[in-house]
């Protein structure tokens, strides 16, 4: 029991350590990161009631299981109800903290949400499914939240400090967000549709999820690298320093 609620935990203590980590020039106090994170954690509420409510009506409409289904069940239901509830949370609580200084913190607090919100639902997961469901999604979902987040937190980010564009920054990161954990799931997904089994094998699926993980991480990690230097930038000039550019 004890094994298993540490693999749940684990893969979200190590990205939020290596993202803290990342923060080199105005570090984040520790309260508001911690609050970021146990908001991540509440966000799993209103993102299962959102799921519970509408899968029966989604069923209603596609008894079948078509592909429609799965499109509108990974997309629609599952990566809008959950980037939106995190996204609610970031909005609410950490853009508006003033330790909101600098760019790279959409990132640092988006991630933090996102880890709480993961963590939780993989405590879930890893303690109902076993130590093989811990090591894949160890791999593959925690990070995969990981990177979401990184999209939203970017483009936040870059919201906060450019006020006159801030709503097309901040729709940007979400539907990013949204398109990537949709597509992601949505070939994991088909692997239940009889339909697309008929004509597509398993592994074609799984290869399908893994290059959508694969992008959603990259692009996450160029991010983090434009937001460190935009950071960058940000305090020497706060600071009054003057820097080589």
């Amino acid at each position: 029991m004890l094994s298993l609620l540490a693999l749940a935990i684990a893969p979200g203590a190590a990205i939020t350590l290596y993202i803290y980590s990342r923060d080199k020039y105005d570090r984040e106090p520790l309260k508001p990161l911690l609050i970021s994170f146990l908001l991540g954690m509440v966000a799993t509420a209103p993102a299962i009631y959102i799921q519970n409510g509408l899968r029966p009506v989604l069923y209603l409409q596609f008894p079948d299981f078509t592909i429609w289904y799965y499109f509108l069940l990974s997309f629609i239901i599952v990566a809008a109800s959950e980037e939106g509830c995190k996204y609610l949370m970031l909005r609410s609580y950490a853009y508006r903290n003033k330790a909101f200084s600098e760019p790279f913190d959409g990132i640092i607090y988006s991630v933090m949400i996102s880890m709480g919100f993961a963590t939780l639902e993989n405590i879930g997961y890893v303690l109902n499914y076993g130590f093989k469901t811990g090591i894949l999604r160890m791999f593959l979902s925690v990070p995969s939240h990981g990177a979401f987040a990184v999209l939203v937190g970017y483009h936040v980010g870059l919201a906060k400090f450019d006020k006159p564009h801030s709503i097309q920054h901040s729709v940007k990161g979400l539907l990013l967000a949204i398109f990537f954990h949709g597509a992601f799931d949505f070939f994991l997904m088909l692997q239940n549709s009889s339909q697309v089994k008929r004509h597509v094998s398993n592994g074609l699926l799984i290869s399908g999820a893994l290059v959508m993980w694969y992008i959603a991480i990259r692009i996450s990690i160029r991010s983090i690298r434009l937001h460190e230097e935009l950071s960058r930038q940000h305090y020497h000039k706060s600071n009054g320093s003057i820097t080589e550019v």
